[in-house]
């Protein structure tokens, strides 16, 4: 286990909530591969992931080839954070291992008590000051591209925003297993927004920010985010098809 320093006074306890996760706590998602549950230490409220048990493969590496999931976590929280972009505070990871590999894992991070996310910009096209959002939004993602952060999990639930008053918002990453650090040069940069789900109406507003910040064209900036976003909504819309005529057929 690895605790922060700001933390380690408050060990006894957060191991305390793991040992008691299975049956205490509040639900925070409930899902088919990881579980996240809040529990508040000392007037705190903190949560804590769970990751799925690894099959007998996947154990193996995360013990002797790569790093877990919830230490990815902690770490590229670290990282963030030095480069002044937001995420939950890490406050810690635990390991539990096998002779043959790695059982459990759990990332311990401050809780956030954010206003909403991206997914509202999506599902309401009239969502209070959604134009001034998605440029700052934007503004954001261009500072993580800044500090060769490629987030490959930028996607519509992954980013937490909180109203700061004066139309001004802080946006929150979390979910950050999966990232890598490396220069960004423009058609990476492009790609990165494909999982977000953008409609014709956000390409054009985010688009004309990234371009006016990234000293680019809108036409080519346009061009590509557009291209990769549609390729990737394609690309899920043909996996539902495949999965609906699987089950038609039985």
């Amino acid at each position: 286990m690895h605790f922060h320093p700001d933390y380690e006074s408050k060990k006894a306890k957060v191991l305390e909530c793991i040992a008691h996760f299975e049956r205490q706590g509040q639900d925070v998602l409930q899902g088919d591969r990881n579980t996240i549950k809040s529990f508040k230490i000392d007037g705190e409220k903190i949560n804590i992931k769970s990751f799925k048990i690894p099959n007998g493969f996947n154990a193996f590496v995360y013990k002797f080839i790569r790093k877990s999931k919830a230490k990815r976590s902690f770490k590229y929280a670290e990282k963030l954070l030095d480069a002044n972009i937001l995420t939950p505070f890490p406050i810690a990871y635990i390991e539990v291992f096998s002779t043959v590999g790695l059982t459990e894992s759990y990332y311990i991070s401050k809780h956030i008590d954010y206003d909403f996310d991206f997914r509202d910009l999506i599902h309401q096209p009239k969502f209070p000051d959604r134009v001034n959002i998605l440029w700052q939004f934007t503004e954001f993602t261009f500072r993580l591209h800044e500090n060769n952060v490629n987030f490959y999990d930028h996607s519509p639930g992954n980013t937490l925003i909180v109203k700061k008053g004066d139309h001004k918002y802080d946006f929150y990453l979390i979910d950050l297993n999966r990232m890598s650090f490396g220069p960004m040069d423009f058609d990476k940069r492009m790609h990165n927004f494909r999982r977000l789900w953008l409609s014709k109406t956000m390409v054009k507003i985010m688009s004309e920010k990234y371009a006016a910040l990234y000293n680019k064209t809108y036409d080519e900036t346009h061009a590509l985010m557009l291209k990769y976003s549609r390729q990737f909504q394609r690309k899920i819309d043909r996996k539902k098809i495949r999965r609906a005529g699987r089950k038609l057929r039985l």
